[in-house]
Formats: structure tokens, C-alpha cells, sequence
């Protein structure tokens, strides 16, 4: 019995790896040039009918458009200082220009949310690369937390990036 499994599993595997998709034109090899391997991928793409709900076009194009007002992406700040006092914008500046003087590396923003003013530090992704900061600083700001926002878009060095040349 475990012989005739064993074999019908097998077989099975078999067909499941031989049952791959390739598009007519398209050239198997990686040798060929990119070119005129992505004018035929542009052709199959152009050659397929999608039949759709035109209130999803509509839809796809509202959220484009409400992308391109944001002034920036979901992420991630370390707050490390909020008031409401008479003179908060000056607290506010002196704590921003303290913070840089320790932590030259990071970005810190002023924001003022009425009646607070805020003093927010870097741009992260996500919440464990905030924590790392928060971790960090925490000795020297106690009261420090992690808040969501809306963050600067992170700036691409195409220096660390290879080409492919």
C-alpha cells in the first residue's frame, strides 16, 4: 500500500512540475535582449480583454488622485515632546535644536496640532525600525513614545543600487 501511494505521489509530482506556463513569442532563454523581450510582454498585455466594472476604473483613478495630494506615506515618528503652554513654540524649537545636537543622523519635525505643539523625530516604515530610535534615546527622553503619521517619502541613493548593465 505504501508503494502503489508512494508511487501515484510521485507521478503527481511529476505532472505538477511539468505544468508550466509559457506565452507563444516569448523567448525561453535569458540571453535575449531585454528590449525585445519587453515589447512582447507589452503586446500580450495590450492583446488581453479584462472585463471589468467601470466604477472600479473609477475608483483606481480617485485613489491615484488622493495619493498625489498626500504630502507623504503611512509610517512611523518618535514624539519626544508636546505642550500646550503659553510659550510651547519656543520649548518646542529649543527641544528640536537639543535633540539635533545629540542626534544629528535624524530628521525631527515641528508640528503644531491646536493647541499642542509636537516635536516628532525621523521618518520610519514601520514600527520596529521607531522602536530602535526609541530604545536609543530613550535614557536622555523618558517620556518618548511612538506615534503614527504621515512620513517624508525615504530619499533612493542610486549609488547603493547596482545596474543592470
Amino acid at each position: 500500500m505504501r508503494v502503489l501511494f508512494l508511487i501515484l505521489s510521485g507521478l503527481f509530482f511529476c505532472h505538477v512540475l511539468a505544468a508550466q506556463v509559457t506565452f507563444p513569442g516569448v523567448p525561453e532563454n535569458n540571453n535575449a535582449d531585454s528590449l525585445k523581450t519587453d515589447s512582447i510582454s507589452l503586446q500580450i498585455l495590450e492583446e488581453i480583454n479584462i472585463n471589468q466594472d467601470p466604477r472600479l476604473e473609477k475608483m483606481l483613478k480617485w485613489h491615484v488622485e488622493n495619493n498625489k495630494k498626500r504630502d507623504g506615506m503611512d509610517g512611523f515618528r518618535v514624539e519626544i515632546f508636546f505642550s500646550s503652554a503659553l510659550n510651547a513654540k519656543e520649548q518646542a524649537l529649543k527641544r528640536k535644536k537639543e535633540f539635533l545636537s545629540k542626534y544629528p543622523e535624524y530628521n525631527v519635525h515641528v508640528k503644531f496640532t491646536a493647541p499642542n505643539f509636537r516635536v516628532r523625530v525621523g521618518d520610519f516604515r514601520t514600527k520596529n525600525e521607531a522602536l530602535k530610535l526609541h530604545k536609543k534615546i530613550q535614557a536622555d527622553y523618558p517620556g518618548a513614545f511612538i506615534v503614527p503619521d504621515i512620513i517624508d517619502f525615504p530619499v533612493l541613493n542610486s549609488e547603493n543600487y547596482e545596474r543592470p548593465d
